[in-house]
């Protein structure tokens, strides 16, 4: 960055100056602790990723299409879409949980909804207690997966911030990938078991954060916010600087912090409508809306909920192969994925879309070649040829399209429309889910592989809107980033706050009870 807001001219202090770059984070207990709290966040993903899996695998199960009368068609769209129709219906309420009670309580609160959701599921007589549990788990999903990527984004270390924002989205295959495994291994039990099992465990790593949640630590700008400055100072000097609160990096953070949200009050930026009453913010909804449906709009959802689908148009109908291809796709998918959020600071936000949509499209246009050369000819080569260009597919899709969307998405919004901004988002995503699990088996019924076409020509829509829209955000803090969409007149009310600071004598809580608030952490 140099010392400079990227394309504004303004200068200001880089956090990067406070960091030993020769300092392991592995060698400090807190820090090692901060992302163990952070870890506990990061399995909301793996919750929410379990889903699409377990119900691709389901399908697969005799013992559980007998249980419910061989869905099909609309009914079966029901049953993958009724999950995301219940996370639809938690985010009128999440964005006020989150600001109102907290990132944490709002994370304790879904996790518990979900735990309950998963045991009814489990315990399910008929099709219609399967679907009003789903919709349960969507319901307190939507609580989890509105509080946890923002308490991830608000609490990391600042040069570890995009990168394990990056991987929460990233872990969405990780619970793929343990659905697939389970239902894989409940493959041979020959009862109700065999669906039930992975039913219940959907609802374990939802259990660990009702257990652990509330001990982990809260948001410093949520705290700031709420004007319990003392306590925000004491978890950014607790976590990040070993408990100095003088330490420069916990000064210059607590200062940025402090500086933004006075920013936004003074613009007013709190209320709903603020999200599109300045360039700024229209600018950010401009790109936070379209890659929402983005994410689910680019043939992805035929491999996640209707992989069997997909499967049967090109011959492959034994269940077990269908299963491993599943489970081995989700591996395939998870690491790169992870790698894709590592690497994000390195390579920069905009080459990595740019990169993933455009082998998108070269390698879906591929699959529906291939898949039409099976369907009117036979073509046994061509069909195989398809596994691998849906593996291919996949490894694009997964380095920006899993892990960059959420963080990109948190990054880009300031804190007071920060939740309300996000669930926008999340709405926007289970809207386009909702529509992509109930339209795909119809259509995939109805007109088999030229409905990929469809496909093709969007995935070519979406590689042009990156390329003209999405604005590159790499090594900024969550302030900072937001130069790019208010322009320099954000960076002069910053830098006046400065100067106001040191004329009226406004200084950070005081040090002095350094001792105290760190030993409340350490007792917390």
């Amino acid at each position: 960055m140099g010392g400079q807001f990227a394309d504004t001219g303004v200068a200001t202090q880089d956090y990067h100056q406070f960091i030993d770059p020769n300092k392991k984070w592995w060698k400090n207990r807190r820090l090692v602790t901060l992302n163990l709290w952070i870890f506990l966040l990061l399995v909301t993903s793996t919750a929410n990723g379990y889903d699409g899996s377990m119900m691709n695998g389901l399908q697969l199960l005799q013992q559980w299409e007998s249980a419910f009368n061989y869905p099909t068609g609309s009914k079966l769209g029901l049953l993958g879409a009724i999950q995301n129709i219940g996370s639809l219906g938690s985010y009128p309420f999440a964005p006020y949980l989150c600001d109102g009670l907290g990132r944490k309580r709002t994370i304790f609160i879904g996790a518990l909804i979900v735990v309950a959701g998963s045991i009814v599921q489990a315990a399910s007589q008929n099709v219609n207690m399967f679907i009003g549990a789903r919709f349960l788990v969507g319901f307190g999903l939507g609580f989890c997966t509105a509080g946890a990527p923002m308490l991830v984004s608000e609490i990391a270390y600042p040069s570890q911030r995009a990168p394990v924002s990056s991987v929460y989205n990233a872990l969405w295959p990780g619970g793929a990938f343990v659905a697939s495994w389970v239902t894989f291994g409940s493959f041979h039990i020959q009862n109700s078991w065999s669906w039930r099992i992975p039913s219940a465990i959907q609802g374990l790593p939802s259990l660990f954060q009702v257990l652990l949640v509330l001990l982990g630590p809260e948001s410093p700008r949520w705290l700031m916010a709420k004007g319990r400055n003392q306590e925000a100072l004491a978890t950014l000097a607790y976590y990040h600087a070993d408990g100095n609160e003088r330490d420069p990096l916990v000064q210059f953070e607590y200062d940025e912090i402090k500086a933004a949200l006075e920013a936004e009050q003074i613009q007013k930026q709190t209320g709903w409508l603020q999200l599109v009453k300045t360039p700024g913010n229209r600018r950010r909804l401009r790109i936070l809306i379209p890659i929402a449906f983005f994410s689910q709009w680019s043939g992805n959802g035929l491999v996640s909920y209707y992989l069997n689908q997909v499967f049967d148009t090109i011959g492959i109908t034994d269940p077990v192969e269908q299963l491993l291809i599943n489970a081995f796709l989700h591996m395939w998918s998870l690491i790169l994925a992870v790698l894709g959020g590592i690497f994000c600071d390195r390579f920069g936000r905009r080459p990595i879309f740019l990169t993933s949509t455009a082998g998108m499209l070269v390698f879906f246009t591929l699959q529906t070649i291939c898949t039409s050369q099976y369907a009117l000819h036979g073509n046994d080569a061509a069909g195989n040829a398809v596994v691998a260009m849906i593996f291919l597919f996949g490894a694009f899709y997964a380095i920006a399209w899993s892990p960059l969307i959420t963080s990109y998405c948190l990054e880009i919004l300031p804190f007071n429309l920060r939740a309300k901004g996000y669930t926008l988002f999340s709405f926007a995503v289970s809207a386009s889910l909702v529509f992509n699990q109930y339209i795909n088996p119809i259509a995939m019924k109805a007109i088999g592989w030229k409905y990929y076409i469809v496909y093709c020509a969007w995935i070519a829509f979406e590689l042009v809107y990156v390329y003209f829209f999405l604005v590159e955000t790499k090594n900024r803090t969550l302030e900072e980033t937001s130069v790019l969409f208010d322009g320099d007149d954000n960076v002069a009310k910053l830098q006046q706050h400065a100067l106001n600071k040191v004329d009226d004598g406004d200084a950070p809580p005081s040090p002095s009870n350094e001792k105290g608030s760190v030993e409340m952490l350490e007792k917390a």
